[in-house]
């Protein structure tokens, strides 16, 4: 969001925690009139006469005023309303998803709709490791965007959606806006390599008129310029390999807007000790903060690897945010090119034996399968050797 008001008290206030911080405190104002200072004060964990500074700010620009608590004025409602994207708002619903638990009756219907929606996605392809998280999860994903005030009137992008969270977050911006997710003035963005999810998701958008854009897009590649620094919040699940986060993470960072606050949310597999100190470096290296992690937030179907299980780690921009990875990317990036193992396969029928692996003929079970054995055709097989490339 783009708006004069914001960016002036911004400059005006000497605030470390990001323009993001005084849009949240108006929106405070806005759904609890009559909040105190030091209320908001306590939601924000800003100093009081933080707090204060910017609320001085806003009486100075019209858009609160001090009468019995804080109050929006008649043209602060119409910046929240029209501006920011909140007038049309279900705000009844949107209270409950953000303090409360998020199962409810009036999403039954929209649930039941998506899991049709859900079980037409297109097979995973795991040679770029692709698994797919299930219904329930790719909500939660889309409601954490809310909880984070990153969902209404903001530009969201996703970096790869084999879990379809472009199309959960659609389907709830209709739920929160009486059908239409387009008055919420939210725009969401898909960069996908597999051109299959690009056709389905194209058609999801269609039909059910989702303001989602698709984009064919390899990560390997440098990113084009006109999508760089443009977006407010990024939703990733990248391959589960030090690789494949440091190179995701980084496109995200090249993507977020240069704002002190923004989110990334990062979906990734419960490792080592070892390993997630040097994912902790490599935030630290990029300028990143972890705010908070998940763990078990994701689940997944047959992803039985991982314990059909994944953490949620929400990290957050800084002045010192920059990318590690900038341009292009040439090295091993998913687990099949990291881990090169080449397994064998027995044909149970006629006991032919065909290796599997990276860059082999059949770099996955799931292919030879469904081709059949190169001798009989026969599709069945057992694990009968495991070695390394």
């Amino acid at each position: 969001m783009n708006n004069e008001v914001m960016n002036s008290i911004y400059s005006q206030v000497s605030i470390k925690d990001g323009k993001k911080v005084i849009e949240n405190i108006l929106l405070d104002i806005y759904f609890k009139p009559g909040i105190s200072t030091k209320d908001i004060a306590r939601k924000t964990l800003l100093p009081l006469p933080i707090v204060a500074a910017i609320k001085k700010e806003f009486i100075k620009a019209g858009v609160i005023e001090q009468n019995r608590g804080v109050n929006c004025t008649p043209r602060g409602i119409r910046l929240v309303e029209h501006t920011m994207g909140y007038g049309q708002l279900d705000r009844s619903l949107y209270q409950r998803l953000k303090y409360e638990q998020w199962q409810s009756d009036e999403l039954d219907s929209m649930l039941t709709k998506l899991e049709g929606v859900f079980e037409g996605r297109p097979q995973v392809d795991v040679t770029i490791d692709q698994s797919r998280c299930t219904l329930e999860t790719s909500m939660k994903r889309a409601i954490l965007a809310l909880r984070h005030e990153a969902l209404i009137g903001r530009d969201i992008v996703c970096l790869g959606d084999d879990d379809l969270v472009s199309v959960s977050l659609g389907f709830l911006l209709k739920q929160l806006f009486q059908q239409d997710a387009h008055k919420s003035n939210t725009r969401i963005h898909l960069f996908e390599i597999d051109k299959r999810i690009i056709s389905y998701v194209n058609y999801l958008a269609e039909v059910e008129d989702l303001p989602i854009v698709c984009y064919e897009m390899d990560f390997r590649e440098q990113l084009p310029a006109d999508f760089l620094r443009r977006f407010d919040c990024v939703f990733t699940d990248p391959p589960y390999t030090q690789q494949g986060m440091s190179l995701f993470v980084s496109r995200g960072v090249q993507l977020l807007k240069q704002e002190i606050g923004l989110p990334i949310f990062l979906s990734f597999a419960h490792k080592s000790p070892d390993f997630a100190l040097a994912m902790q470096r490599e935030f630290s290296r990029m300028g990143l903060l972890v705010t908070s992690v998940l763990p078990r937030f994701n689940e997944y179907i047959g992803a039985e690897i991982i314990g059909n299980t994944s953490q949620m780690i929400v990290l957050q921009s800084t002045e010192e945010t920059k990318e590690s990875i900038a341009r292009d990317y040439r090295d091993a990036l998913y687990t099949g090119e990291v881990r090169r193992t080449i397994r064998s396969y027995e044909c149970k029928r006629c006991n032919h034996v065909t290796e599997v692996g990276f860059q082999m003929q059949w770099q996955t079970i799931e292919q030879l399968k469904k081709e059949g054995c190169p001798s009989c055709r026969h599709d069945t097989f057992e694990l009968i050797q495991k070695k390394n490339a």
